[in-house]
């Protein structure tokens, strides 16, 4: 009888141990150029997502609002950049210790790119764009967590 207790709730602690390591990429991130700041968040199940909340430069020259003016949509090129979706469907694996099969936008070049995301201890996020399904053809760089949004 205690077996047919035991082996479920071991599953269930060890299920519980996986979805809490894939959510330590949750919080907020200072991209390499220090120029914007990326909240990362959890969306449905084991999906994480991420969008631009803070802009160092958030006004074009005339003072209107930066926009994504390089989108290869044209229909979007009027959004905002700030609270744009930049990190897409990204899914945690455990064996990689990595996030992976998700995408990327660059709004300074309206490009989309697979990407995959890794930890360097809790605070550097290394992110990889790539091409054509080869992880090495691509553009890596380096995000450092930060504590709260900026304002």
């Amino acid at each position: 009888m205690r077996k047919l207790i035991l082996v479920p709730l071991v599953l269930f602690l060890a299920g519980c141990g996986l979805y809490a390591q894939g959510g330590r990429v949750v919080g907020f991130w200072l991209t390499a150029d220090r120029d914007s700041q990326i909240e990362i968040y959890q969306v449905q199940g084991n999906k994480f997502n991420g969008r631009v909340v803070w802009l160092e430069e958030p006004l074009e020259d005339d003072g209107s609002v930066k926009r994504d003016t390089n989108n290869p949509d044209r229909s979007l090129r009027n959004r905002p950049t700030l609270g744009l979706e930049i990190l897409k469907d990204f899914t945690f694996n455990a064996s990689k210790n990595e996030w992976e099969k998700g995408t990327i936008y660059d709004p300074q070049n309206g490009r989309t790119y697979d990407a995959f995301m890794r930890l360097d201890g809790n605070n550097t996020l290394k992110l990889k764009g790539f091409v054509l399904g080869m992880r090495f053809l691509g553009r890596e760089t380096e995000w450092t967590r930060e504590r709260e949004r900026r304002e």
